[in-house]
């Protein structure tokens, strides 16, 4: 490993390449990261990080919006069949035939998304922002695409907006139960719950603090709390025990794994920066469409 790990980093250098790793990727790729984040903060990065390279460890989606922020960069995805089932289970034609049947509704597109649903779209927005945006947006009535848990939590949060939302979800929060978070609740009776918006909403009610993956970082690192349970996916679990020794992190019930994030080997990331595969590339119109939603969610962050 430490061989593959010094020849991805010659790599990096003789590219002038940056590695940005999603918090819910392996560790091993984890450890090597350049920037190390959630979608907002790795976009952010994206739109101004220097070096003529970026490789993303993720899934496609979020190469896709690097892409798009950084258009004169090569976007390597190490993976090809790292996608995101949450973005795929919305068509244009269903978020058109939504724009027809609301045309008085702007459209918030949480960024977990094609890059074609992006285009019809008014402001993206992330976990981190998502109450923001809707809150701070000119507009009384919202269509919300593609998850509904996350549109029903933002609907919670902000009960002046009437929200149209699309039945979209990540299989990953959605699998996370009630009684799961109960049943380690009385085994850690002391431990503070902290749970994903991306969960459904009777987990939601559960919970002491409903945070994004970056806020439960901060969240965690703050807190007198020496034991916690965290509803969301195992990688982000991994950060948290190596940033915060002194704590506890617990999975609810069982951990929660995205198979998509968890394909990306240091291999891979080897293999990407080695053979240039595979590049990102978005078509022109599409592109500059979806970077006016995508500038806009920034001027949230």
């Amino acid at each position: 490993m430490r061989e593959l790990i010094e020849k991805i980093n010659r790599l990096k250098k003789e590219k002038n390449a940056v590695l940005l790793v999603h918090n819910y990727q392996v560790e091993d790729v984890q450890l090597i990261a350049d920037h190390l984040g959630d979608s907002l903060e790795l976009s952010k990065i994206a739109a101004n990080v220097a070096g003529d390279v970026i490789v993303f460890a993720g899934v496609k989606f979020m190469a896709e919006t690097a892409k798009i922020l950084s258009p004169e960069k090569t976007v390597l995805l190490p993976r090809l069949d790292a996608g995101c089932p949450m973005a795929d289970m919305i068509t244009v034609d269903e978020l058109l035939e939504l724009k027809n049947q609301y045309p008085n509704a702007k459209v918030v597109t949480y960024v977990n998304s094609s890059v074609e649903i992006k285009a019809e779209s008014d402001v993206c927005c992330t976990s981190a922002n998502a109450v923001n945006v809707v809150k701070n947006l000119e507009a009384d009535e919202i269509i919300f695409v593609p998850d509904r848990n996350l549109g029903s939590y933002i609907q919670s949060q902000a009960p002046d907006k009437k929200l149209h939302l699309f039945e979209g979800y990540c299989y990953v929060h959605n699998r996370i139960k009630p009684e799961e978070i109960l049943q380690t609740k009385d085994l850690y009776p002391d431990a503070e719950v902290l749970v994903h918006p991306e969960a459904r909403m009777e987990v939601l009610e559960l919970a002491d603090v409903v945070l994004s993956t970056s806020g439960m970082l901060r969240h965690a690192s703050q807190s007198p709390k020496k034991q916690f349970i965290v509803g969301t996916e195992q990688g982000l679990l991994e950060r948290m025990k190596r940033e915060n020794p002194g704590k506890e992190f617990l999975p609810a019930f069982r951990p929660k794994i995205c198979s998509n994030m968890k394909r990306t080997s240091l291999r891979d990331v080897y293999e990407a920066l080695a053979n240039d595969q595979y590049r990102i590339e978005v078509p022109e119109a599409i592109a500059a469409k979806a970077l006016n939603a995508l500038n806009q969610m920034l001027t949230y962050a």
